[in-house]
């Protein structure tokens, strides 16, 4: 039997304040309140075990630190006017923490519908923090603990960040000895150098770049769309496929050694010549989404940094190793103007579609890996050779999304226990059920093809 009680989390004197929002909040946030139903989505869940189970008290304790130590968990967004969004940093207020308690045994599904059900409601920026709380109690001890972090609060590496500063406050830190051990940039902050002459200026070479990327590249990839006359289909649904592969994880880091670049640069660059090779255009474009997270007081801080680098790469049909080693530098100078404003950016190039003057940009890439998070920190590396542990990999098929605005295919590279997944959404119009699978098995193929070609 499972019993419903509702507790809070009382926040008193925090940092407090009000001032623009961040590009990355007027980014994710721009995104969201687009997506109607759909907004959910874009929440980030965590379903954790307490190891050992602490009590309940303990555990309200903890939260309470993080909310006092990262000024986004207690920050609501409003709209001003018609192109502006501002922050406004609460310096006190009660977080609502959502209650069961249930049998040992109960725990996990309890949790699994808990977590659901909270990161099943978009939030409501104005009126709302930017996190959710959970607790699972058995025999008067919390078992698990449920987050779900609004996307305009946190990025992936955020929430990293976050379950990283939970497992200190656990061993004893405080917000006041992690804060002094480790700045962290407040979106308030991040906000104020953004308005400044040096970030005005970076925000102005960012958008050149784009503009002069998207002139550049070809208007329109697959010259054969998979079913054209899906695209006025507006109940069309997108097939969401993931790829798990073991060999994969094994084969990437063999490849990055020998091309000299990282597994990161080895996996776009790999997805760069698949899609080369199935679109007919050998000059790819993708939208990488990034983290610029560069300077340690960023790389510390949970908030929303997240921008799209516009990835470009010539040739990219021309030959594997190639394209990975081009895919460095073509990165580094993505990733280098990744930073700006984007709702001044989607204007310009919405003028650049009207005039037909713009490249086709609707293909996504996210690598979400943590890289303090490695496939077998937790299970033993695989004894078999690549040629075997190939035929491991798991095909399959989640579930269907709702049709995305300017997404003709989005791909997310995670981590898993003893792999790496390949989770991919596509348009059926532009690529179907067939060729997603084709582009998934093609980016494994041909990693692993490259390892095993260094002695398998």
């Amino acid at each position: 039997m499972t019993t419903v009680n509702e507790s809070t989390i009382r926040l008193e004197s925090a940092r407090a304040g009000t001032g623009p929002a961040t590009w990355g909040q007027r980014a994710i946030w721009g995104v969201v309140t687009r997506l109607g139903d759909d907004a959910p989505r874009y929440n980030l869940p965590i379903d954790l075990p307490v190891t050992p189970p602490r009590p309940v008290t303990r555990v309200l304790a903890d939260l309470a630190e993080l909310l006092q130590l990262h000024d986004s968990l207690h920050t609501r967004l409003l709209s001003v006017g018609q192109d502006g969004l501002k922050q406004v940093v609460d310096d006190a207020g009660e977080l609502a923490v959502e209650f069961r308690q249930c049998a040992v045994a109960d725990a996990p599904a309890v949790s699994a519908g808990l977590l659901q059900e909270l990161a099943g409601r978009a939030f409501d920026t104005a009126s709302e923090w930017g996190l959710r709380v959970g607790l699972v109690a058995c025999e008067g001890v919390v078992h698990r603990l449920v987050l779900v972090g609004a996307h305009t609060a946190m990025d992936y590496w955020g929430l990293g960040r976050l379950l990283r500063d939970l497992e200190s406050v656990q061993g004893g830190e405080t917000a006041a000895s992690l804060r002094q051990a480790r700045p962290a940039q407040q979106p308030l902050e991040a906000a104020e150098f953004q308005a400044s002459p040096l970030g005005r200026r970076r925000d102005e070479a960012a958008r050149r770049h784009w503009r002069e990327q998207l002139t550049a590249g070809p208007r329109r990839l697959f010259r054969n769309p998979a079913a054209p006359e899906l695209a006025d289909d507006p109940d069309r649904m997108f097939p969401n496929a993931l790829l798990r592969s073991p060999a994969l994880a094994v084969a990437v880091g063999r490849v990055a050694t020998e091309l000299e670049v990282s597994d990161a640069a080895v996996l776009l660059g790999a997805a760069s010549h698949q899609l080369a090779r199935m679109s007919g255009s050998s000059d790819v474009l993708w939208q990488v989404v990034v983290g610029n997270r560069f300077q340690p007081a960023a790389a510390a801080s949970v908030s929303t940094v997240a921008q799209e680098a516009l990835f470009r790469l010539p040739d990219a049909d021309r030959d594997f190793a190639d394209a990975v080693r081009r895919t460095r530098s073509a990165a580094f100078q993505a990733f280098r103007h990744a930073a700006y404003d984007k709702w001044a950016l989607d204007r310009e190039i919405a003028e650049l579609v009207e005039k037909e003057a713009a490249a086709d940009h609707s293909y996504w890439w996210n690598d979400t890996r943590d890289p303090a998070v490695g496939p077998f920190d937790t299970v033993e590396p695989p004894r078999a050779a690549l040629s075997e542990l190939i035929g491991r990999t798991e095909l399959s098929w989640p579930t269907e999304f709702l049709p995305r605005v300017n997404v003709s295919a989005a791909v997310d590279v995670l981590t898993a226990p003893g792999a790496l997944d390949l989770a991919m959404t596509a348009d059926p119009a532009v690529i179907g059920r067939d060729g997603m699978e084709q582009f998934l098995r093609g980016v494994e193929r041909l990693v692993v093809a490259a390892a095993i070609a260094l002695g398998d």
